[in-house]
């Protein structure tokens, strides 16, 4: 009996195996897919950009009608219009599918080979840890995100500082003089007036006061994240907005508001 179980859990991990592998291919292919027509839809929006009166001229007469009406041109718009936009999230759904599909397979082989314990019974508490991944995920690019942009911010004051400190002697047309053709002249420049506009034009997004303290900033965040989050918004620019404040909230950290508040 026990052989029996071991041969079933080998050929049900040989294919759990091979499907991982498949997806995987899959997965790989879509995603370069989407990424080449991504790049297409990019160029020929930027083409029509730069034509868009003729072509506007072109589709509003008999011509653009006649073309309009041919299937094949119609397809054509869809697919890379429509495919790119939905082809991101079928990759994270195969993703998602791969993942808790071939665990659970995992999970029964080594139960029937081992006699391990089985990690989840239901496909529920896999499709949750996946969801708890990913979040984790997310929430990792975030904080690397906020670290950089923290680290570049803090090196462009470190340096306008120590400018001040070296030069404090000499007058800017002086200073301008002797470093004239100094390719790093920029590097030294007051990011002061930068980084208020910055931080001003974060408030503005989420809807808070320039003087709003961390836990009015998050309340305004969590709002403004709930109603341009792609999955309850389907408006085209949803997903734009949902970065950009994503993107506001990360700027209007706790160091960045002390900051701001000492500037002002």
């Amino acid at each position: 009996m026990n052989i029996l179980k071991k041969a079933a859990g080998k050929i049900l991990y040989g294919i759990a195996k091979l499907l991982s592998v498949v997806l995987d291919v899959f997965i790989k292919v879509v995603e370069a897919i989407v990424t080449v027509l991504g790049n297409v839809t990019k160029g020929l929006i930027a083409f029509i950009g730069m034509g868009g009166c003729l072509l506007l001229f072109i589709f509003s007469g008999p011509l653009g009608l006649l073309l309009l009406m041919n299937p094949l041109v119609l397809f054509a718009i869809l697919f890379f219009v429509i495919f790119p936009l939905l082809g991101t999230k079928f990759v994270s759904y195969l993703k998602y599918i791969k993942y808790i599909v071939t665990e659970f397979l995992f999970d029964r082989a080594r139960y029937l080979i081992d006699g391990i314990s089985y990690q989840f019974e239901s496909f529920s508490e896999y499709k949750d840890k996946y969801r708890r991944m990913e979040e984790e995920r997310k929430r990792r690019e975030q904080q690397q995100r906020w670290n950089e942009q923290q680290r570049v911010w803090e090196e462009r004051f470190r340096q306008w500082s120590e400018y001040q400190r070296q030069n404090s002697g000499y007058s800017d047309y002086e200073w301008y003089r002797q470093n004239a053709g100094n390719s790093n002249q920029n590097m030294y420049q007051d990011p002061t007036i930068e980084f208020k506009k910055k931080y001003e034009e974060s408030c503005d997004l989420l809807g808070v006061k320039y003087d709003a303290d961390k836990y009015e900033i998050k309340l305004a965040y969590r709002k403004k994240a709930k109603e341009y989050h792609p999955d309850l918004n389907k408006s085209p620019d949803a997903t734009v907005m949902f970065q950009k404040i994503n993107n506001a909230y990360e700027f209007l950290s706790d160091s960045n508001i002390e900051r701001y508040r000492r500037m002002s």
